[in-house]
């Protein structure tokens, strides 16, 4: 290995919705991180792998940093804490058509507690904006602080997405690679499943509902011998109402939401996929200690 290859950590910060999930999947180059226009769709530190011939780049894709309201947000923002002190790039995500406002420049003074990280900023949805919006929002970015790299993105066109990739690599130490090339995420097939199946149902809920959906996966079972994967989720809401609109009328929400589910977890496992849904109530676990660690949290 070439004592120029560089290896290490970068992770996206920002406020909830500003494109970090998207950013991690064009990056890698394959969804590895479900994404919605719903606040807080991520909900754990997930991994994703970027290499190159001159270097190796693991994203790791974190929650947006929020005003906790709930023991599942006070968590949500613990896991961000956890990761700024462990990585070598901090990425610092904001949208090109929205003002900076007290929650990027809360983030910002954050960065400070992570003096050993080198500073990246992002202006992402770049697609969305002017020229001269694009330019506006740059200047914006520069006055916060001074930043080892600052570029405007596109995740959704791909524009700058390689650049990016090259950028930060420059900012990682030198070091062997972390993880076999051909690995694109240390997420098990189980998590990436549960992830497909709350995207699909977080598509098209009333707000109430989506910080109440969890999914867990109860099994997999291979019939090789018809090319199909049996799977086995339990979809998990906080009150008995919730559950009446998951389900809908006839059971026509979860048809459709498995339908979407079942559309994304085929590519995934390259076969066809029976996918059995059941829709369960763990009474108030957002704020409940023994639910939240029984879902995961």
């Amino acid at each position: 290995m070439s004592k120029s290859f560089r290896s290490g950590f970068a992770t996206f910060v920002g406020r909830p919705n500003v494109g970090k999930s998207t950013l991690t999947n064009a990056l890698v180059g394959e969804k590895i991180a479900i994404t919605s226009d719903k606040p807080q769709t991520t909900r754990r530190a997930i991994r994703g792998i970027v290499s190159r011939k001159d270097g190796q780049l693991v994203l790791v894709d974190t929650p947006g940093m929020h005003r906790p309201r709930t023991l599942l947000g006070e968590r949500l923002n613990e896991v961000v804490k956890e990761n700024l002190a462990e990585v070598d790039v901090i990425c610092f995500c904001i949208p090109a058509k929205e003002k900076l406002g007290p929650g990027d420049r809360f983030i910002s003074q954050q960065l400070d507690l992570n003096p050993g990280a080198k500073l990246a900023a992002i202006v992402t949805k770049a697609d969305q904006a002017s020229k001269a919006e694009i330019a506006s929002q740059l200047l914006a970015v520069s006055r916060l602080r001074d930043w080892d790299l600052v570029i405007p993105v596109s995740a959704r066109t791909g524009d700058q997405i390689e650049l990016l990739a090259g950028e930060l690599i420059k900012l990682l130490p030198e070091s062997e690679p972390l993880y076999p090339s051909e690995m694109h995420t240390e997420e098990s097939i189980e998590s990436r499943i549960a992830e497909l199946i709350r995207e699909a149902a977080l598509h098209g809920v009333t707000d109430e509902l989506p910080h109440s959906i969890a999914v867990t996966v109860d099994d997999l079972i291979e019939r090789d011998d018809q090319e199909l994967t049996e799977v086995y989720a339990n979809l998990w809401v906080e009150r008995e109402s919730q559950k009446g609109i998951i389900i809908g009328h006839k059971g026509a929400k979860l048809g459709e939401i498995g339908s979407l589910a079942r559309a994304s977890i085929e590519p995934l496992l390259g076969r066809k996929v029976f996918l059995s849904l059941r829709v369960k109530v763990a009474k108030d676990w957002q704020r409940d200690p023994k639910n939240l660690s029984k879902l995961g949290f």
